[in-house]
């Protein structure tokens, strides 16, 4: 069973993709000085009901 994944901005969340095309994204994120997190496709489907609400992972 194949994982899916999203990445989430400040501005919106992704749809859905593979483990490395979420890794190569966030990486281009990071070069434009965006702030990009990757999430679980169950997840980003959360975020996207509550409106984009997203907790700051306390290691960042």
């Amino acid at each position: 069973m194949d994982q899916k994944f999203m990445v989430r901005t400040d501005s919106g969340i992704s749809s859905t993709m593979s483990r490395s095309e979420a890794i190569k994204t966030v990486k281009e994120y990071e070069k434009n000085g965006i702030n990009a997190y990757i999430v679980s496709e169950d997840e980003g489907k959360r975020l996207k009901k509550g409106g984009n609400k997203f907790n700051t992972p306390k290691w960042s």
